[in-house]
């Protein structure tokens, strides 16, 4: 990282050296009574030294995480807004400007800040990366004399004070901005509007209207005179490619896929070719990520059987994340699989469709893993001697070994750093982690910052279901995407919270993944929901998130759970799952996922975080939010706005008033006129509809449960 993406030592570090200081006295606070007291003398501890404040103050930036102690999330092509708070002493007129630093510490590009907040001061502006790397940015807070000219002249001579001396001060600055640099046009502009100001056979409305025309006003504003330039740090930003914020995933266990009872009535085991055989269905549907449980060899010693009992057949393959047996490890493929040459086949089949290929990494081991015999150090020991195995009470994982990261730290670090490399090269560009928040922070931090720099085009998804601060704080060390709680929000309430909140809170860290149900993961709403159900939440995952996954067999409507689990009776985990595809069609969801990608390819809107804007309805169980990419946002400069009107309900048709925000959806017009303002064409049945602000809508969960509509204004 050179030095410019890093935030300047005298502004962004002394932030976070203040909170050290008075961490430490509140502590020596707190132990006063229990020490002796401090030597006569003794040195008192010192504030750390302020950062010098600009002459134009700047202050509360961002995106800055933890005072840019870790670089704020962007992607390449992904505008994203830079907001800061800029303000000075007196009346005289502020303004902003916000700069992009390349990663080779050049300023790429600039972007007039526009005033969000009148009587805040809190200004924004929207910049976009162009590549992939390690950038900055910074905000540049400026006097502005054209601007306080402008203002005080127009009230002044309106009221007939210093006429003459308003003028003459115009003229002045005029000329000083026509000194520049500038475009010969640009020029002539200037001189003309300093001329008719300086002319006093005209009268002095007409001179001043001179002064301020659009014409003057529109070369000021692509050029600006700015006094007083106060930058602020430089903070850094980690731009990564664009399938780290965009993307369909589908989930599947490459041993099912292909498996068959053999002769004798006995499973036999799909393999990676079998499964390359079954990539052209899930391309079809507009997958862009095929996501394989792990593929590695399964221990023997506690195998889990069918439904997660302790009692396995011969025949039960156990679960794949008990990984490890005397045939390898993480870096060995089941033989039943097949060898690496079919998983090259595999990859290379999965390209030819235009599919990425995910693996999922669990760092773990089975008893029969070689790191148990060959490190035992790398695992926890009870005070009876045995290995303590995994548990999430009350769930308990005797097949498998938790590691101990702390007893040999550098060790495990390079085992699992040179597992991911075999992967990597033989094709693998992202990773699903299972459970990485029971691991530590810091080692995640170190292994995702050497493979940012020696293969930055492999992404990481965190799957890690747990407390918030330790999912941001997993995104904002280097986890590209995290899955969420989106599983668990089903009203219409906390829908509209929960996705305003990762548009506009948690945007610069954690970029989330929807997924509406998993392998391990079965909520009531889709175990009692039917069809419906399946069709509302897909429609929600495909358009509420830039990426979002299903698991195999959604298409068939699995919902049966295991009495008193929620998660899938005859769980795919412990065992082989033969699954007929010809029952899709009638079901239709397979043709709704196909459909939900292709809208997605089709509108860019969808394929951002940070545009999100829920809309009231009159009924509690329909859900109306719009995803908007103006202009200024948008890699091609065309604008693209979206409304999404979705029935939360599966069993119940639903009717409702929306109550739409013309201004978040680009729409002119007055809110309160009946008459049309907009053609709405929903994206998934053909139709258009002539709308005003607030349109009335009808939906069948079971016939159509979603209006997913691109609006134009009329």
């Amino acid at each position: 990282m050179t030095a410019s993406q890093t935030p300047d030592p005298a502004t962004a570090s002394s932030a976070i050296s203040g909170r050290a200081t008075a961490s430490s006295t509140r502590e020596s606070a707190t132990t006063a009574q229990s020490t002796p007291a401090q030597p006569a003398g003794a040195a008192a501890p010192q504030p750390a030294p302020f950062a010098p404040i600009g002459r134009i103050p700047v202050v509360e930036v961002a995106p800055v995480v933890e005072d840019g102690r870790w670089p704020a999330k962007g992607t390449v092509g992904e505008a994203f807004p830079v907001r800061a708070t800029v303000f000075r002493e007196g009346h005289d007129a502020v303004a902003a400007t916000a700069v992009l630093v390349a990663p080779d510490g050049r300023d790429h590009s600039r972007a007039p800040m526009r005033d969000i907040a009148p009587g805040l001061d809190r200004y924004e502006a929207w910049l976009t990366p162009d590549a992939p790397g390690h950038w900055g940015f910074r905000v540049e807070g400026w006097s502005d004399p054209y601007g306080t000219w402008s203002h005080d002249a127009k009230v002044k001579i309106d009221a007939g004070v210093d006429v003459e001396l308003m003028l003459t001060e115009g003229a002045l600055l005029l000329d000083r901005a026509a000194a520049r640099d500038l475009p010969a046009a640009d020029v002539a502009v200037l001189n003309d509007a300093a001329t008719a100001l300086r002319d006093d056979d005209r009268p002095a409305g007409a001179r001043l209207a001179a002064g301020t025309s659009p014409e003057v006003r529109a070369v000021l504003a692509e050029h600006p005179l700015r006094d007083m330039v106060s930058p602020s740090a430089t903070y850094p930003l980690i731009i990564h490619r664009q399938r780290a914020l965009v993307g369909s995933w589908y989930e599947i266990f490459p041993r099912s896929i292909g498996a068959h009872r053999d002769d004798n009535g006995e499973w036999a085991s799909g393999t990676l070719r079998t499964a390359a055989d079954g990539l052209g269905r899930i391309a079809e549907m507009g997958f862009d990520v095929v996501y394989l449980t792990p593929i590695h060899p399964i221990g023997a010693t506690n195998r889990k059987g069918r439904n997660n009992t302790l009692d396995a057949r011969p025949d039960d393959p156990g679960s794949p994340y008990g990984i490890g047996s005397p045939e390898g490890g993480h870096d060995a493929i089941h033989p039943d699989l097949g060898t690496f040459e079919d998983f090259d086949f595999f990859v290379s089949r999965a390209r030819e469709l235009g599919l990425e290929v995910a693996l999922d990494l669990a760092l773990q081991a089975s008893p029969d893993h070689p790191w148990v015999s060959e490190h035992p150090e790398w695992f926890t020991t009870r005070a009876d001697g045995s290995i303590a195995y995994a548990e999430n009470p009350p769930k308990k994982y005797q097949d498998i070994y938790p590691l101990n990261f702390d007893n040999d730290p550098e060790g495990i670090y390079t085992a699992v750093r040179d597992v991911l490399e075999v992967w990597v090269a033989h094709g693998v560009t992202a990773f699903r982690v299972d459970n990485p928040h029971t691991k530590p922070l810091n080692f995640w931090q170190r292994l995702l910052g050497e493979f940012q720099q020696t293969h930055p085009e492999v992404v990481f998804l965190a799957e890690a279901f747990t407390r918030p601060a330790m999912m941001r704080t997993l995104g904002a060390i280097g986890f590209h995407q995290s899955y969420t709680y989106f599983t668990w929000r089903t009203g219409k309430e906390e829908l509209g919270e929960y996705l305003t909140e990762l548009a506009h809170e948690t945007d610069d860290r954690l970029r989330p993944s929807f997924w509406p149900t998993t392998h391990d993961i079965l909520t009531p709403y889709m175990q009692q929901g039917g069809t419906a159900a399946f069709a509302i939440r897909a429609v929600l995952a495909a358009t509420s998130s830039p990426t979002w996954g299903i698991y195999t067999g959604y298409e068939l409507v699995e919902n049966v759970a295991r009495p008193g689990a929620e998660e899938q009776i005859d769980n795919e985990k412990y065992e082989f799952k033969h699954r007929d595809w010809s029952l899709a069609a009638s079901l239709g969801i397979a043709d709704l996922l196909g459909r939900l990608n292709a809208v997605r390819k089709a509108h860019p809107a969808l394929q951002r975080l940070r545009n999100v804007t829920i809309h009231p309805t009159s009924d509690e169980q329909i859900l109306c939010f719009s995803k908007r990419l103006t202009a200024e946002q948008s890699p091609t400069g065309e604008e693209d706005t979206i409304v999404v009107v979705l029935n939360l309900d599966p069993y119940t048709t639903r009717e409702t008033l929306l109550h739409l925000d013309l201004e978040a959806l680009g729409i002119p017009g007055d809110p309160r006129a009946p008459w049309p303002v907009m053609a709405a064409t929903d994206e998934l049945g053909g139709e258009t509809y002539l709308w005003g602000a607030e349109p009335f809508v009808k939906l069948d969960p079971h016939s159509r449960c979603a209006h997913i509509l691109s609006v134009r204004a009329l």
